[in-house]
């Protein structure tokens, strides 16, 4: 197992160099918060930026406050390849040291990490991805995934078409990623298409495809959907904008979630991406002070891995938006236990609290970053409203209102997911929510 330690606070020479080993996490005076990344493999494209927003972000908590409460933040990432077996590997090599939190940054992982949560009591944070029904919080009290599960964006997806042209009696051209990522909200798509009338054709690209998807859009060609949403990561993504393009699709109808809307996913593409669109639930662009600060204290100084230029794309402040919930659930948890170093048990009851409020974000210079987040005992997910972005060639711009997922539909079938993966679980623990 190879591991990238980077030990926030240090020497930028030697931390950019990725040569800097992590010290022991139970110092008195840190908080030790392990990082599952991917740099390398056809996902890197993807888990790049996302590292190097949540790096950044914490980088500059560290350089302009002291981390967070007076203590210093401390990273350790590791190279997962976005391969479950490596990410199981980096998480026993890492859970000893006193982490706080793991965000795995691959469905796969989190899948096998979530029994493990209640066991070594370190919470889980999936953020908008992994197991959607972990949003059940008295079924899964370690496990997160706000601000929204796969389904509630899936459901919002779906009102943003009926609610332009109408989805009653539509084709709708479904291609995924043929893994636990790609395949996880098909049960509500299923559903939704009875429920709503409409028809549904799954096109699922396997791994080895991913750059190789020619015939799968030959059946798009044939099969002529009203729609197209993508669910794919990494390589996937701009290769299927490409082939879109190839056959004339026009692109002001497919629509990605929001891990298929990155500017590594368009450019490739060239003028042929434009009109593509993507689902979101935070800002773009660098024009947040927040994201100003991490340009002045981190990537001008020399302390990041990142390129100045790329820091507000769209994947860059998606790791951005991942470090705020973890920072700020960190800073709940301190003021809960009165403790300035916290555990991972301590870290549960922050997530289990978060209350990113408008006022909150202003204050730590994200006004209009996102909407507001808020996470119950209930509910860890909170089923947040995202919106519709679409690549105008040069950058991403917003073209819809926030839109509510239909949460009538989706918990109850979130609950009934949740009580299917715990039946036969005997000793499984579950909490209960005032």
């Amino acid at each position: 197992m190879r591991l990238k330690q980077l030990a926030l606070g240090v020497a930028a020479a030697a931390m950019v160099a990725g040569t800097v080993a992590a010290s022991k996490a139970q110092a008195e005076d840190s908080i030790y918060i392990p990082l599952l990344t991917y740099r390398t493999g056809p996902f890197a494209g993807s888990g790049t930026p996302i590292a190097d927003g949540l790096h950044d972000y914490f980088t500059m908590l560290n350089e302009r406050d002291g981390g967070i409460g007076g203590v210093k933040l401390m990273v350790e990432e590791c190279e997962t390849g976005y391969n479950a077996q490596k990410g199981v590997e980096c998480y026993e090599g890492t859970k000893g040291k006193g982490a706080v939190v793991y965000n795995p940054y691959s469905t796969g992982i989190t899948l096998q990490l979530i029994p493990k949560a209640p066991v070594d009591k370190i919470p889980i944070l999936s953020m908008g991805y992994g197991l959607s029904a972990t949003a059940v919080g008295e079924k899964f009290p370690w496990t997160f995934n706000a601000p929204a599960t796969y389904w509630s964006q899936m459901s919002a997806i779906i009102k943003y078409i009926d609610a332009n042209g109408g989805i009653k009696g539509k084709k709708i051209g479904f291609t995924y990623l043929d893994v636990g990522y790609g395949r996880e909200p098909i049960p509500l798509l299923d559903e939704l298409s009875s429920e709503m009338g409409f028809s549904v054709v799954k096109i699922p690209v396997g791994v080895k495809e991913m750059q190789n998807q020619s015939s799968h859009w030959l059946q798009v060609r044939k099969e002529r959907p009203d729609w197209m949403i993508m669910l794919g990561w990494g390589a996937m993504n701009p290769t299927a904008i490409k082939e879109a393009a190839k056959i004339k699709y026009p692109m002001d109808k497919f629509i990605g979630v929001w891990w298929s809307g990155g500017n590594v996913d368009v450019v490739p593409a060239g003028a042929g991406a434009t009109g593509y669109k993507s689902a979101n639930f935070h800002g773009t662009g660098a024009d947040y002070p927040a994201l100003q600060d991490i340009i002045k204290h981190v990537i001008d100084k020399g302390k990041s891995q990142a390129k100045k230029e790329t820091v507000g794309n769209n994947f860059y402040n998606r790791g951005v938006m991942n470090a705020v919930v973890t920072a700020e659930a960190i800073r709940t948890a301190q003021e809960i236990t009165g403790k300035k170093v916290i555990t991972g048990e301590d870290m549960r009851k922050g997530l289990e609290n978060l209350n990113l409020t408008a006022a909150r974000l202003k204050e730590i210079g994200l006004e209009g970053f996102t909407n507001p987040i808020s996470v119950s005992c209930k509910d860890h997910a909170g089923a947040h409203a995202i919106y519709i972005q679409q690549w105008d060639g040069k950058a991403w711009k917003s073209v819809s209102d926030w839109i509510e997922p239909m949460r009538d539909r989706v918990r109850p079938k979130l609950e009934m997911a949740a009580a299917e993966y715990i039946k036969d679980k005997p000793d499984w623990q579950t909490q209960t929510c005032q």
